[in-house]
């Protein structure tokens, strides 16, 4: 099966579909961080401001019998690029998708002279965190810390993540 997913650069005429993938993929942000509040009012209209920012050339669709089942971005800075976004259709994950746009992505980065590559998953996205450190990214460049200004919002965040021995929530 995973032999017949081909991926292709983006076309206008993938818009509808790759928005409806931006807004499960913030559907899923807001169930595990139990916020409705992320993405806004219309999260699909992201998708369009991350074209219109980083230009349709730089995203990349997984197809599998003539259907969108995944997209894969990369926002490239001189020699450093970020994978921005990677989002596999609900009803197509955990079958080897991700990981075939991320052996793609990677080899993209690498012909295109890129030096470093990134991703930023969100911290309660156990699974992806795992699959990224197995295709190779394990390296910490930086970390990305707030804070919430709002009592009750405090309540939402987990515990049990250290790093240099101090405890963190996601």
């Amino acid at each position: 099966m995973l032999e017949d997913v081909k991926i292709r650069n983006y076309k206008e005429s993938d818009n509808a579909l790759c928005q409806k993938m931006w807004i499960e993929l913030t559907e899923y942000h807001q169930e595990i961080y139990e916020d409705s509040s992320i993405g806004g009012n219309n999260p699909g209209q992201a998708f369009d401001e991350h074209l219109e920012k980083y230009g349709e050339e730089n995203i990349w669709v997984a197809v599998l019998d003539n259907e969108i089942v995944g997209l894969v971005g990369l926002i490239i800075k001189g020699k450093e690029a970020e994978v921005e976004p990677i989002i596999i259709s609900t009803a197509y994950r955990k079958r080897g998708i991700g990981k075939k746009l991320l052996r793609f992505i990677i080899n993209n980065s690498s012909e295109k002279g890129i030096k470093y590559l990134s991703i930023r998953p969100v911290a309660r996205n156990k699974h992806a965190m795992k699959i990224f450190n197995e295709m190779g990214f394990n390296i910490i460049g930086h970390i990305e810390l707030f804070m919430s200004l709002k009592e009750k919002e405090c309540k939402r965040w987990k515990t049990g993540i250290e790093i240099h021995d101090i405890p963190f929530d996601y």
